[in-house]
């Protein structure tokens, strides 16, 4: 026991060294960086009383002063073809104080700033993460998609590439199939439709290559929710919250009869609207409904038909 003591008192030990308390045998410690030591939370015993604290030596007391007082670059983003790992020359021609550079200057950093994005995309697979991010930035940017749907899908386009799944295949057909893949992931509601509509490929080759994914890429995929759907059509039709809250406990109430396996989720969810539009008397017809859900009206009414047929709804007389 003594011997695992003096062996913890070493200045340079780390945590990790530390397996077990040696007096009760514990494996949960402390650390203190302030008195810099590291204790058993459960017996007490100081295990070491010089750890070396190797975090920042300055103070900061809000998020302005840590960012300004932060001497570190910016986090890695799977969403850049180098992870963000390497350096940029800035477009602007000016200088640390923000002057005009002259030509002369002007013209030599231009042929640098030529250099270094030759140096940045050496090989075929950062040329293909280059033009796969772009790719990627672009439809995003159509598609309104949050900054976490943008990180999933270059992960699983990542992942595509290292099992070799892009070659012989349209670089834009397999980044639309990883975008629809992190929508589904990440419960945003975006139909294959609307993905493959901003790319040359077609739907036909972004299903095939969605599938690949599936299955080479092993993907957990969650079953597609037709409440997510809601908020998304009643914004566009401008509804109010009770309406599609309505329209939400109409799904439940669906799904608690099994009437929603197999369905389209965006059918489903623009009939029940339908539906809420009605008993909430925010009428909307269903060729707008079908147009914001990007449905066919004749979906929207057999969803609508099954849906007041098997939940016994009435609407109101007006």
């Amino acid at each position: 026991m003594d011997k695992a003591i003096s062996k913890s008192n070493k200045n340079d030990q780390s945590e990790h060294e530390i397996l077990k308390c040696p007096n009760c045998y514990s494996t949960s410690f402390v650390s203190s960086y302030e008195r810099g030591e590291y204790t058993c939370t459960n017996c007490g015993l100081v295990i070491s009383e010089r750890i070396i604290d190797r975090g920042p030596e300055w103070r900061a007391f809000t998020s302005e002063e840590r960012d300004k007082r932060s001497r570190v670059g910016s986090p890695l983003s799977p969403t850049v073809h180098d992870k963000g790992l390497s350096t940029v020359i800035d477009w602007r021609d000016k200088d640390a104080m923000g002057r005009k550079i002259e030509p002369k200057k002007r013209i030599e950093i231009l042929r640098w700033r030529k250099w270094q994005i030759r140096t940045r995309v050496h090989s075929s697979i950062d040329r293909n993460l280059a033009q796969a991010m772009s790719e990627l930035d672009r439809i995003s940017f159509q598609l309104g998609l949050p900054k976490s749907v943008k990180e999933e899908a270059a992960v699983i386009y990542r992942r595509a590439v290292e099992k070799g799944l892009v070659r012989g295949r349209s670089i834009e057909s397999v980044m639309a199939a990883a975008i629809y893949a992190a929508c589904r992931t990440q419960k945003v509601p975006r139909t294959l439709d609307e993905i493959a509509k901003y790319t040359k490929a077609g739907r036909k080759d972004v299903a095939r290559c969605y599938r690949l994914l599936l299955r080479e890429v092993s993907i957990r995929i969650p079953i597609a929710d037709p409440i997510d759907f809601i908020t998304r059509i009643g914004s566009a039709l401008n509804l109010s919250g009770i309406t599609q809250h309505r329209a939400a406990e109409i799904i439940r109430t669906a799904k608690k009869k099994g009437i929603t396996a197999g369905k389209d989720p965006a059918g489903l969810a623009a009939a029940a609207i339908y539906v809420a539009s009605l008993l909430e008397n925010e009428r909307r017809t269903q060729k707008e409904i079908a147009q914001a859900a990007q449905v066919t009206e004749v979906t929207v009414r057999n969803r609508y038909k099954e849906l007041m047929r098997e939940l016994n709804i009435e609407i109101p007389a007006q």
